[in-house]
């Protein structure tokens, strides 16, 4: 028998959360003008287990602020805004299968896997472009990003980073993985 993740925080957890959000959300206007932090902060306190998806992409060191809402759907949008992709998140391939595929040197974990657990996406490559050019990140990291299905099919998968003023979009064999290279997510409340 498995046990079971309880995806709901205690109160002084949430309290310890919403501080820490409500801080850096204060400090990143640039991230979200116009948008108040009171709004976020209700539907936050509706959605009890995006909360906890958003205390996983802080206790990664994924540093999560809104970066846009959405009007069609009344949503915010959270990416992790960490300076280097996020430090409890690197050393990871990109899926279970370039996980189990490897004969060796396993990582621990896989990228695919880790944010489903963490319920949240992994940012694509759209996203990625809008996050950099909400500030430079990735500047000594990478990140890997949703890989379209015919790459993914012929073993590799893509990742991003910032350098020399640009983003720039690798390819790499699924199954690596380095001591820089993460993945941010994104959620939506």
């Amino acid at each position: 028998m498995t046990a079971s993740i309880k995806k709901e925080l205690s109160l002084e957890e949430r309290e310890k959360l919403f501080q820490v959000l409500k801080e850096r959300f204060e400090k990143n206007m640039h991230r979200h003008e116009n948008l108040e932090w009171a709004k976020v902060q209700a539907k936050l306190e509706a959605k009890p287990e995006k909360l906890w998806s958003l205390n996983e992409m802080e206790k990664t060191e994924g540093e999560p602020d809104v970066v846009a809402y959405d009007e069609e759907t009344d949503e915010f949008i959270f990416y992790d805004c960490s300076k280097e992709s996020p430090k409890g998140r690197r050393k990871v391939c990109y899926d279970r299968e370039a996980l189990e595929s490897r004969k060796k040197n396993k990582p621990e974990n896989n990228a695919i896997d880790m944010a489903t657990a963490m319920g949240i996406e992994i940012l694509t490559e759209e996203q990625y472009r809008e996050l950099q050019e909400l500030e430079n990140l990735d500047m000594k990291t990478s990140s890997w990003i949703q890989t379209p299905s015919d790459i993914r099919e012929r073993g590799g998968a893509i990742f991003c980073d910032y350098r020399y003023g640009h983003v720039f979009v690798y390819h790499n064999g699924a199954d690596s993985y380095y001591s820089a290279r993460g993945f941010r997510g994104s959620l939506k409340v």
